[in-house]
């Protein structure tokens, strides 16, 4: 019997540790803006409709990534999901909170202090735990920080010994009473930042934060490195002479693999320092356009139908392990690189802002699990009008003879 029906019926109990890697659940990460600029927050009416269409795709978790006081998201987030449960019974989805953590002077003038934190991280742990007592029934995840481990995160990242303190600090909490019980409390961050990479990574801190979370939550990302680490990318010259669409399956498989590997990095190090804890995926994605890097004078790597193989390949590859992966992501976000439409940071969704599916999806729209939705008053459609041939005729081979 499927897990949502054992749900209603009171045989399964929706905790982080029986959604997460349970394949009736499916994950992904979310940011319903629209506009160019985070100040223009998503309505509530745009909200529901987003959530409508992910729910009729199974998705079941999302991951927000803050609660900052002027970009209130992930509150309506919450507010539109317990009003939709309350409109339909048959309605249902979880959420994996994000608390935003910063450095001292992070996106200021001034000189960022990676050993020190920023003041306004405390106020942002207060309101994660204030949203996670208001809906103890969606909220079931808090992850404290995003990539804020990393060292390439330069305006931002902080010690690991800061998202330490604040994980315990709510596993305290829940020891008081004072959080759900079966709320898991996690930080999402670079495969590297979780022991999978460079050695000057792996500190006594780190050790002490894989025991205190409740799970690991790790982020891999093929289609950046197709430019920063790029040797997968390289077409061996034995494939040189396949068929386009056969260099493309092994590159693309060749980028799972990347992935694979990165996510097994993890697992090893992290088992060595607790092999209790479980490990999934908080972020992974493929972007559809870009104009730098990984567009038509880098990389290549940017397409539809390069992000539809990728986003096949990674959910049967997870699926298959056990492993929930928030996929990343939803549906385009204008606000990620505001000043340049064709920036790949805006085209990691598998929705357009207009609402077409893209590739990755057009199945879903031929199966028509998408009838009667829209999108800012668009229904559901495909793109390129579903022709396949003019999609392909936009897709180019893996490139890595470019200068870097």
């Amino acid at each position: 019997m499927h897990s949502t029906v054992k749900e209603k019926q009171g045989e399964f109990k929706p905790t982080a540790a029986s959604l997460l890697g349970n394949t009736n659940y499916l994950a992904i990460s979310y940011g319903g803006y629209r506009a160019s600029s985070r100040q223009i927050q998503p309505t509530n009416q745009q909200l529901k409709e987003d959530l409508k269409i992910l729910h009729a795709m199974g998705i079941r978790i999302l991951r927000t990534y803050n609660v900052q006081a002027d970009l209130p998201h992930a509150a309506n987030v919450l507010q539109a999901i317990e009003e939709l449960k309350k409109e339909d019974s048959s309605f249902t989805m979880y959420v994996m909170l994000g608390a935003w953590i910063d450095c001292l002077n992070a996106w200021t003038k001034e000189k960022p202090n990676h050993a020190l934190e920023s003041p306004n991280n405390k106020a942002e742990i207060d309101r994660a735990v204030a949203l996670a007592n208001k809906y103890p029934d969606i909220v079931k995840i808090i992850a404290v920080g995003n990539e804020a481990m990393v060292k390439w995160a330069t305006n931002y990242y902080v010690a690991p010994k800061v998202i330490l303190n604040w994980v315990n600090y709510l596993q305290q909490l829940k020891n008081d009473k004072k959080l759900p019980k079966d709320l898991w409390i996690t930080s999402s961050d670079d495969f590297s930042s979780w022991g999978g990479g460079e050695d000057q990574y792996k500190t006594k801190d780190l050790e002490r934060l894989i025991k205190a979370v409740d799970y690991v939550s790790m982020h891999t990302y093929p289609f950046h490195n197709t430019h920063y680490n790029s040797d997968f990318w390289t077409i061996p010259k034995n494939e040189k002479e396949l068929s386009p669409k056969d260099i493309l399956e092994k590159s693309m498989d060749r980028a799972l693999a990347f992935a694979k590997k990165q996510y097994d990095d993890v697992v090893k190090y992290v088992k060595s320092i607790d092999s209790t804890k479980v490990i999934h995926i908080g972020e992974t994605g493929w972007s559809s356009v870009s104009n730098g890097f990984y567009g038509s004078t880098g990389s290549r790597a940017a397409d539809e139908y390069k992000q539809g193989l990728y986003y096949k390949k990674v959910r049967k590859w997870t699926d298959s392990m056990g492993i929930s992966c928030f996929y990343f992501e939803g549906f385009n976000e204008q606000w990620k690189d505001a000043k340049n439409s064709n920036g790949s940071e805006n085209h990691f969704g598998l929705f357009t802002i207009n609402g077409e599916a893209k590739y990755p999806i057009w199945d879903l729209v031929d199966k028509g699990i998408f009838t009667g939705l829209k999108r800012g008053g668009n229904t559901i459609k495909k793109t390129y009008n579903g022709d396949l041939s003019v999609l392909l005729s936009n897709v180019k081979l893996p490139n890595t003879d470019y200068k870097k």
